[in-house]
C-alpha cells in the first residue's frame, strides 16, 4: 500500500505531552516551520506525510502523525481520512482536541525528476489530506511539501515567502531553532532512510551463509518448540545463548559511526549463533523474557543485539524480524529514543502486521504512554519468577537435606540392627537343635545324654554322640552299642 512496504497504520505521538516548557519557541514563517520538521520528528522524514496538531490561540503543537506515502494514487482520499480522524483521534484520548492542523510532504525526487515535479505530483494528495481535515471542523493552516532542499506552500500565495519555483530551506544548525534544539538536547537522527537502514536484512555472501544457518535451526528447533515437550529447554538454551552475546556486546565499546558500528555488531555475531536465537524468539514465552533486559547498564548493549538480529533475518526469514524489530522498539522506547522506537516498531508491523506485541506497543508509544507502566508489570513478573524459582531451590534443599539424614540414620542403625539379627539368629539355632535330632526312642542306639545340646565333635561327655560307620566290636560305634546295651540290661540291677 505504500512505499518501502510500511505498515497501513500511521505512526502518531504527541508533541505537547513530551514537550519540555523551558524549550519553547515561536515559529512565524513558512520557512522556519520546514526547517522544524527535522527537530519536531527526530530525524528527516524521507517519502512521508507529516501531520502536526495545533492547539490554542497561537497554535501550540500537540500531536504528530507520520505515515509513507501511499505509491497507489487511488488509495489517497481513502488514507486522507484515516490520517485526519486518527489525529484528532489521538488528541481526543488526552481531551485536547486540536485546533488546526499544519501539513507537510516530504519525498525525493527520483532519476530525471526536480523538486518541483515533485510538488506538483503530490498536489492531489495535499488537497485530499487538507479536504479531510475540514470536512472534521479541524482547518489545514499551512501545507508544504519539502522535496530536493527546497520547500513549496500549498496554501501561501505570497511569491516573496513563497515563489513557484521554491524557497531553499536553511542551512543545518544555522536557524533559532537549531540552537533551541542543541540546548535542549535533541538530536537529529539522519534521514528516515537511514535510520531504517540500521535494521536492513544483510545482503550478498553474508546473507546466504546466514540462511542457510537458518534453515539449519528451523530443521532443529521448530518440531522441539511446537512439540511442547521440550520447549522448555529450547527457551532456556535460547536465553542463556542470548546472555552471552549480550555481555560480549557490552564488553565491546560502541563506536561513534553509525555503519561502523554496525558492521563491527555484525562481526560480533556468528551465524549460527543469530539463528539459534532468532528461531527460539519466535516462541512468544521467550520474546517475554527477553523484553525484561529493558533497562539498567546493560540495555543499550541489548538494543545493540536487537538490531544485529533484525539485520539476519533475511530472504524468507524476514518476517521473523518481527521479533527482534518489537524488541528494538520496546528498549528504545524505555531507553527514551522515541524517534527510534517508532521506527522499529513500524518496520516490525511491516514485516508482520498481525504481530500483537508490536501492535500494543506502537499505539502505547503513539498515544503517549509512560513506559514506566510496562517497566513496572515486567519487574513484576520478574521478581515473581525469581520467589517461585528460591522456593523451589528451598523445597529441593530441605528434600535433599532429610533424605541426607535419614541415610545418616539408617547407616547408624546398620551395626546394632546386625547384632539383635546375629542373637535372635543364634537363639533360633540353639532353640531348634533338639527337635532336629531324632529322640531316644526312634533310636534305641542313643545315650540319654545325647538330649543334652554340647558340641558334638569335642568328645565331652555331655556331647551327642553318632555312629560314623557299622556296628563292630572293635568300631567305636559298636563299642557305644554295647555299653548302652549293658546299660540297659543292668537297670533293673540299679533299680
Amino acid at each position: 500500500m505504500t512505499e518501502r512496504n510500511e505498515p497501513a497504520r500511521p505512526s502518531a505521538s504527541s508533541a505537547a505531552w513530551e514537550s519540555r516548557p523551558d524549550t519553547q519557541i515561536t515559529l512565524r514563517s513558512p520557512a522556519e516551520l520546514a526547517d522544524a520538521l527535522p527537530f519536531l520528528m527526530g530525524f528527516h522524514p524521507n517519502d512521508s506525510i507529516v501531520m502536526l496538531a495545533l492547539h490554542g490561540e497561537r497554535g501550540r503543537f500537540g500531536g504528530r502523525l507520520r505515515l509513507g506515502i501511499p505509491a497507489n494514487r487511488e488509495e489517497w482520499p481513502d488514507v486522507s481520512k484515516q490520517l485526519a480522524e486518527t489525529l484528532i483521534a489521538v488528541g481526543g484520548k488526552h481531551h485536547i482536541r486540536p485546533d488546526g492542523v499544519v501539513l507537510f510532504l516530504c519525498q525525493d525526487p527520483a532519476q530525471g525528476e526536480d523538486g518541483q515535479e515533485i510538488m506538483e505530483r503530490l498536489r492531489p494528495l495535499a488537497q485530499a489530506l487538507r479536504l479531510a481535515c475540514g470536512g472534521l471542523d479541524v482547518p489545514v493552516y499551512e501545507a508544504l511539501c519539502i522535496s530536493d532542499g527546497r520547500f513549496w506552500s500549498y496554501c501561501c500565495p505570497d511569491a516573496r515567502c513563497c515563489p513557484p519555483e521554491g524557497a531553499p530551506l536553511v542551512l543545518p544548525g544555522t536557524s533559532v531553532m537549531a540552537a533551541a534544539a542543541a540546548y535542549a538536547g535533541i538530536q537529529v537522527r539522519g534521514s528516515l532512510r537511514d535510520m531504517e537502514a540500521r535494521f536492513a536484512p544483510l545482503a550478498g555472501a553474508r546473507a546466504g551463509e546466514q540462511e542457510v544457518a537458518l534453515d539449519a535451526a528451523a530443521a532443529d528447533l521448530v518440531p522441539r518448540i511446537l512439540g511442547g515437550i521440550d520447549c522448555e529447554t529450547v527457551r532456556q538454551e535460547t536465553l542463556d545463548l542470548l546472555g552471552l552475546v549480550v555481555e560480549r556486546f557490552r564488553q565491546a565499546p560502541a563506536l561513534a559511526r553509525r555503519t561502523e558500528a554496525d558492521d563491527r555488531d555484525d562481526a560480533l555475531l556468528t551465524c549460527d549463533e543469530s539463528a539459534a536465537i532468532i528461531l527460539g524468539l519466535q516462541d512468544r514465552t521467550t520474546r517475554d523474557f527477553a523484553a525484561e533486559w529493558m533497562e539498567g547498564p546493560k540495555a543499550p548493549a541489548v538494543l545493540r543485539v536487537w538490531r544485529a538480529l533484525a539485520r539476519r533475518c533475511v530472504s524468507s526469514y524476514s518476517e521473523y524480524a518481527a521479533a527482534p524489530l518489537t524488541l528494538a522498539g520496546w528498549v528504545a522506547w524505555s531507553l527514551g529514543d522515541h524517534p527510534e522506537a517508532r521506527v522499529a516498531l513500524s518496520l516490525a508491523l511491516a514485516r508482520d502486521p498481525d504481530y500483537l506485541f508490536a501492535q500494543l506497543l506502537h499505539r502505547a508509544c503513539n498515544d503517549g504512554m509512560d513506559p514506566e507502566l510496562l517497566r513496572r508489570c515486567l519487574r513484576r513478573e520478574r521478581a515473581g519468577r525469581a520467589v517461585h524459582a528460591a522456593a523451589l531451590a528451598e523445597a529441593d534443599r530441605a528434600t535433599a537435606a532429610d533424605r541426607t539424614r535419614e541415610a545418616s540414620e539408617n547407616a547408624k542403625a546398620a551395626p546394632r540392627t546386625g547384632r539383635r539379627r546375629r542373637a535372635a539368629s543364634a537363639t533360633v539355632t540353639a532353640s531348634a537343635g533338639a527337635p532336629d535330632a531324632p529322640d531316644a526312642k526312634s533310636r534305641p542306639w542313643a545315650s540319654p545324654l545325647s538330649a543334652v545340646p554340647g558340641d558334638a565333635g569335642s568328645g565331652a561327655s555331655g556331647g551327642v554322640r553318632r555312629p560314623t560307620g557299622p556296628a563292630g566290636a572293635k568300631s567305636p560305634a559298636g563299642k557305644a552299642r554295647t555299653r548302652r546295651r549293658a546299660g540297659q540290661r543292668g537297670a533293673p540291677e540299679r533299680q
